[in-house]
């Protein structure tokens, strides 16, 4: 497993290595020990799966607040996604900051988004779905989001009319979201 840090280094990009031959291939997406090892002592309570039929659906910015807060270990099972992880730690120095990286069957890269982050995807092919392990359950009371297209942010989601459900087409912008995390938020 190779992990390698973004400009945020708290999010984590983590590609697996495929075992391949004519059939197909094979590939060890999650291992606890392993990733203990590597300093990434996980516990994972929910795994989710999202099915987009458009290109083009975006999906977020999405958290759950402490104490139920989520950290999320995010693939692409089939088809390509633009997935984004923003700093939504009120004391942290890049509150505000994201980064984005892309997702999809062929290069297998999962990303790790931990707890005090934002999180959002757009889908660029048909027929994709997203697979992700959380390390709490989802909690209605708990969960909030933030405009997608917010110019506070300038996220570049290459998509000018995305679709969207009600929830996210009606979120706030970041300003008028009082952020719940402060500080390093446990997994």
């Amino acid at each position: 497993m190779d992990i390698t840090p973004t400009r945020l280094p708290e999010v984590l990009i983590l590609t697996p290595r495929r075992f391949g031959d004519a059939r197909g291939f094979f590939s060890e997406s999650w291992n606890a020990a392993r990733m203990a090892e590597a300093g990434l002592d996980l516990d994972f309570v929910q795994d989710n799966h999202s099915f987009s039929t458009r290109a083009g659906t975006l999906r977020g910015l999405h958290y759950q607040a402490p104490p139920r807060a989520q950290g999320k270990l995010v693939r692409c099972g089939r088809g390509a996604l633009w997935d984004v992880a923003v700093d939504f730690r009120r004391d942290s120095p890049r509150f505000g900051q994201w980064v984005g990286v892309d997702l999809s069957f062929e290069n297998g890269r999962q990303l790790w988004i931990p707890p005090g982050f934002l999180h959002g995807f757009v889908t660029r092919e048909d027929q994709t779905e997203i697979c992700y392990k959380c390390t709490d359950a989802y909690d209605a009371a708990s969960e909030g989001a933030v405009r997608w297209d917010d110019p506070d942010l300038g996220i570049d989601w290459g998509v000018s009319d995305p679709l969207l459900s009600d929830k996210d087409a009606a979120a706030p912008a970041l300003r008028a979201v009082p952020s719940p995390f402060i500080g390093a938020v446990p997994a």
